[in-house]
């Protein structure tokens, strides 16, 4: 699925969350999903799946199966006080309501844009793979 029909989802999922319109939002998620090549940027989001519950909360996202919660600290701590500001700024809505929407939606999104399901872990190699990224990452 394509970055932009992502983005669709998400803003009409985050539409009656934050009270904005549905444009506004999808120029909000972009600004924290996308990569400088107009793509979705999952490197935050793969990063963390080394790291103990949450990682385990994202592998849920990408791998099959059901989707498990995370709350609006799981939300900060994955995409960074920084992102979570900017969306929030974008939307003229205070952090904590921008992370506690975000928690609800970013699932799915993630979840959307893996419909494979097992495939990208297979693709990356498989939880390993992704570990070896993120440590490279950092």
């Amino acid at each position: 699925m394509d970055l932009g029909s992502l983005l669709n989802i998400g803003a009409s999922l985050l539409k009656d969350k934050v009270g904005a319109d549905e444009s506004n939002i999808g120029d909000a998620l972009g600004s924290i999903l996308s990569n400088k090549e107009g793509g979705l940027d999952l490197s935050n989001i793969i990063s963390a799946v080394g790291n103990g519950d949450l990682g385990s909360v994202v592998s849920s996202w990408i791998g099959g199966g059901e989707n498990a919660p995370i709350d609006a600290d799981g939300i900060k701590n994955l995409l960074g006080s920084d992102k979570i500001n900017e969306f929030a700024a974008k939307l003229g809505i205070d952090a904590d309501t921008a992370a506690d929407a975000l928690k609800d939606v970013l699932p799915s999104v993630v979840d959307k844009a893996t419909p494979e399901g097992d495939s990208i872990l297979d693709q990356l190699g498989g939880v390993d793979g992704l570990m070896d990224i993120a440590k490279k990452l950092f």
